[in-house]
């Protein structure tokens, strides 16, 4: 593997198969449905912004980044009837380099081969309520180089407690991206993908004025945090506008056996 050797004690935030038409580029208050208020989330480090672009699907909005090569965070707006209809759907698994990303600027499906990582969605196939989303959710705008076990087993968990928790009390935005932090970053490919340290999901629940990240390391370790969107802000350069101050700077979730349970009294 290449590493990467630079100053950057920041975040930033088989087959090949024929990659399915480049979805249509819909105006960007079109994707404003996928996060709270309309607001998306902003870059407070503006060691973040070279080279950003807002990618919009039909059914999340990608802010990738061309320094990184993959997304700064992915949001999606996630409700009751569209994870119900979620069940219905079969994964596709078919890759794609979205066209709209100038050269150079996106990961390749050559950089993943043989990379000893998985491709990791920030907004997972398995939210994908139709077919034209579940075929977009496989751009690799949307995915990071993620350790293998880390993707299939606590990630995976941490996503289907999310599931949960949205179809419990009717709807969630969710926000979900990498962490890059160190001096010494592990990159793959040609084009230099930057290896995560950690990865993290941001779940608003507006019906209970309830807000919290979850922060993971992109290791086989299982090590994770739940912690506030404020202290999350502050680590990774990214804000969170939609979210009400007083309840991004709340801790009332802890994670356990697979469900996010909330504390109903205190902080």
């Amino acid at each position: 593997m290449k590493k990467l050797f630079a100053c950057l004690t920041m975040a930033l935030a088989g087959h090949v198969f024929a990659a399915p038409a480049a979805p249509a580029a819909p105006a960007t208050s079109a994707c404003a449905q996928f996060v709270p208020g309309g607001q998306f989330p902003t870059l407070s480090n503006p060691r973040l912004a070279p080279k950003t672009r807002m990618l919009c699907y039909s059914d999340y909005v990608v802010l990738h980044s061309g320094v990184t090569h993959g997304p700064l965070w992915s949001a999606e707006h996630l409700t009751r009837d569209h994870l119900q209809a979620a069940k219905d759907m079969t994964r596709t698994n078919r890759f794609f380099e979205d066209e709209r990303l100038p050269a150079g600027e996106g990961a390749t499906l050559a950089d993943y081969k043989r990379s000893g990582f998985d491709r990791g969605h920030m907004s997972p196939a398995g939210n994908r309520w139709n077919p034209q989303a579940m075929a977009e959710s496989f751009s690799l705008a949307n995915i990071v180089p993620q350790n293998r076990e880390n993707n299939q087993r606590l990630w995976s968990h941490i996503e289907t407690a999310v599931r949960k928790l949205a179809t419990k009390y009717g709807d969630a935005y969710v926000v979900t991206g990498p962490l890059f932090a160190g001096a010494q970053l592990q990159t793959i490919g040609a084009s230099r993908v930057l290896v995560p340290t950690q990865i993290y999901k941001v779940v608003y629940v507006p019906s209970q004025q309830l807000a919290f990240a979850v922060v993971a390391n992109n290791t086989s370790d299982d090590r994770y945090d739940v912690r506030s969107v404020r202290d999350l802000e502050a680590q990774s350069g990214i804000a969170f506008p939609g979210i009400p101050a007083n309840v991004a700077a709340q801790t009332k979730v802890s994670f356990n056996g697979g469900t996010f349970a909330v504390r109903k009294w205190g902080w």
